[in-house]
């Protein structure tokens, strides 16, 4: 696999920059607060929430960056485990966000369309990707579609359902992840890092598994996930807040932690991690220890003593959502 374009995020940076610049802040901020809680009453909605440009602008200036940075960080993990793909469908794909990250971690993609029913943001989606130096990015397709239990996907080496399933009602997730595995060689999942969105995952992985494909990342099985009771399975990135993004959300800090759970599943067999650090290490003198979900489908503790040269720096060096131990690492 070709090394990652590093400058897309710099080339979708400056484009949001290029695109909200001449936007007021102070017009856009009540927009934010509208659509947080929107996305956040865990109701699913009956019609679009972005309605307008301005909802558009608003949702790309506080959204789109954190969106980006969890589902490149999700197709990190699994990059070198699942084919390198040349057409990407992203479903409800809103901005786009989606897209700019598959092309990021793969340069072999070609082809990428995006699937969404709100018209604002298709267009600033499109605008968007046309500063873009990436061909997949700056030629990617937004069309008008209206998810349903009915929807049939065109074949697509990668399907995206990202920060999607909690706007739509159980039957229309259930159909829309079985339509993704009969057309799709590997399919991503992300959703909020919440126990809703876990379950959301959870009930994608168990829809993907029965249909023959394999868990690629995060577990390093296929079996029932051994996070039960009040946990949930989820991970974190952090994200580098503009100023825009300060000012909107009225944050004072320069980076926020997005929190996310996700799936992403091959059709057939694939490589798995033997193990996934599934909480921030724990580390005091002399001492690290990790809680690892392991290949036989248990958790486990281990900890690492720097009598364990082999591992310790290692383990010093891992962070929440690595594999583990180190040979089997996904980057």
């Amino acid at each position: 696999m070709s090394a990652p374009d590093t400058d897309l995020a710099a080339d979708l940076a400056a484009a949001l920059d290029d695109a909200l610049g001449p936007v007021p802040a102070g017009r856009l901020a009540p927009v934010v607060e509208r659509l947080i809680r929107d996305y956040r009453s865990g109701s699913v909605p009956t019609a679009p929430i972005l309605r307008s440009d301005d909802d558009a602008a608003a949702y790309a200036a506080y959204r789109m960056p954190a969106t980006h940075a969890a589902v490149l960080d999700a197709l990190e993990r699994a990059a070198g485990r699942v084919p390198d793909p040349a057409v990407q469908l992203d479903l409800g794909g809103g901005t786009g966000a989606a897209v700019w990250a598959a092309a990021q971690v793969w340069p072999s993609l070609r082809r990428a369309t995006v699937l969404e029913a709100a018209a604002p943001a298709r267009a600033l989606g499109r605008r968007l990707a046309g500063a873009a130096s990436a061909p997949a990015v700056r030629t990617a397709r937004w069309e008008a579609a209206v998810l349903g239990t009915g929807t049939e996907l065109p074949d697509a080496d990668l399907v995206t359902a990202c920060y999607l399933l909690g706007e739509l009602p159980e039957p229309v997730r259930d159909r829309l992840v079985d339509a993704a595995a009969r057309t799709a060689r590997t399919v991503v999942v992300v959703e909020p890092g919440t126990p809703a969105g876990y379950a959301r995952v959870l009930a994608a992985r168990s829809r993907l598994v029965a249909a023959g494909f394999t868990v690629a990342a995060p577990c390093p099985h296929d079996g029932t996930c051994p996070v039960t009771g009040d946990d949930w399975c989820h991970f974190a990135v952090r994200v580098n807040r503009s100023s825009r993004h300060r000012t909107l959300k009225e944050g004072t800090l320069g980076h926020e932690d997005e929190k996310f759970s996700y799936v992403v599943a091959v059709r057939g067999r694939a490589e798995q991690a033997p193990g996934r650090i599934v909480r921030h290490p724990q580390t005091r003198k002399g001492l690290v220890t990790l809680r690892v979900c392991s290949e036989d489908g248990t958790l486990r503790e281990e900890p690492v003593p720097r009598s364990r040269k082999d591992l310790y720096r290692p383990a010093r060096d891992a962070a929440w959502g690595d594999a583990w131990p180190p040979g089997g690492s996904d980057r």
